[in-house]
C-alpha cells in the first residue's frame, strides 16, 4: 500500500536510532517516522478491505523506512482506519505509545478489573494513556507525577496522585498493588526498592528498555520489560476509543518536515517533551 503522507510522529527510539545507541537493524540511508497517519494513494494486488482516499493510521516496522515523508510504503496488515474525530495529521500521534500502553497493562501486566496500579512517570504520553485505559477496565489508579503534569494527570481519571518532586513514593502508597508499571527514568536501586510495594504473586513492568525490571522471586513477583509490537486489530480498538472520547490525543508540536533535523538536534541535547508530529 502507498500511503500519502498526513503527518509522521517523532518518537525517542528515532533519535535513538539515528545517534547509534538503540539496535534496531536499519539500513541508512534510513527514513525515520515509525507513527504515520495519511491517506492511502495506490492499492497492492491482492489487498481487501482498503481503497484509495481511506484515512488510515500505522505502526510500522522501525527497521524499514517511515513515513518522514511525502509517501511511504506500508503493508496492508499493519494499516486501520484512522479516527474520524480529530484531524488526520494529529492521528500520527497515537499508534506506538498507545500500543505500549495497552500492551504493558494488559498483554503483559495481566491488570483485571478491581486491581490496583501504581504508574510511575505517569505524565508523560503514555502514562495518561495508560490512565485512561486501566480506569476503563476497572483499575484502582495511582500516579505519579511533577505539578507541571498533575492536572493531566487527574484528568486522564487517576484516583490518586503522587507528587514525586515532594513525597517519597514508598512512604505515599499505603497499600500494595497488583501492577507496578515504570514508565520513567529513575535510578536502578529506586527502582529496585519500589518493588515492595507490589503484593506477592504480582508484576512488575517497565517500559525503561535500557534497563533490566527488577523482580522479587521470594514472594512471587515477576518482571517483564515492554518492547512495542505491531498490533493492528488492537490498534483498531485504540482509534475507536479516540472517537469514543476514551483516549484523548495530545499532540504537542506541529512541524514542518524541513525542522525534523533540528528537531533531533534539539532531542539529542535532552529529553523532548510531549508528542510532536512532523508534517510534509
Amino acid at each position: 500500500m502507498r500511503l500519502r503522507v498526513a503527518a509522521s510522529a517523532f518518537n525517542a527510539a528515532d533519535n535513538g536510532m539515528r545517534a547509534g545507541f538503540l539496535a534496531i537493524p536499519v539500513v541508512f540511508p534510513h527514513v525515520p517516522g515509525y507513527d504515520v497517519s495519511g491517506t492511502i494513494d495506490a492499492v497492492g494486488d491482492d489487498v481487501d478491505g482498503f481503497a484509495v482516499g481511506d484515512a488510515v493510521i500505522a505502526f510500522l516496522s522501525m527497521a524499514t523506512d517511515g513515513g518522514a515523508a511525502e509517501y511511504v510504503i506500508a503493508p496492508a496488515d499493519a494499516l486501520v482506519a484512522a479516527p474520524t474525530s480529530v484531524p488526520l495529521a494529529d492521528a500520527a500521534a497515537l499508534p506506538s505509545v498507545a500500543l505500549t500502553a495497552r500492551q504493558a497493562l494488559f498483554d503483559d501486566g495481566g491488570l483485571e478489573a478491581g486491581q490496583r496500579v501504581l504508574i510511575v512517570g505517569a505524565g508523560g504520553v503514555v502514562g495518561k494513556y495508560a490512565i485512561a485505559l486501566a480506569k476503563r477496565a476497572g483499575a484502582y489508579v495511582i500516579a505519579t507525577a511533577s505539578p507541571r503534569s498533575a492536572e493531566a494527570v487527574r484528568a486522564a481519571g487517576a484516583d490518586e496522585i503522587i507528587d514525586h518532586t515532594k513525597a517519597d513514593v514508598l512512604d505515599a502508597v499505603t497499600d500494595q498493588v497488583d501492577l507496578l508499571l515504570n514508565l520513567a527514568p529513575i535510578e536502578p536501586d529506586e527502582f529496585t526498592a519500589l518493588v515492595r510495594l507490589v503484593r506477592d504473586g504480582g508484576i512488575v513492568v517497565s517500559a525503561t528498555a535500557w534497563m533490566p525490571a527488577p523482580d522479587d522471586a521470594d514472594c512471587g513477583v515477576r518482571s517483564v520489560v515492554v518492547f512495542v509490537r505491531s498490533d493492528a486489530e488492537k490498534l483498531a480498538e485504540l482509534a475507536s476509543l479516540v472517537d469514543e472520547g476514551v483516549l484523548a490525543l495530545e499532540v504537542t508540536r506541529r512541524i514542518p518536515l524541513t525542522e525534523l533535523p533540528a528537531l533531533h538536534a534539539e532531542a539529542a541535547e535532552g529529553r523532548v517533551a510531549g508528542k510532536m508530529i512532523v508534517v510534509p
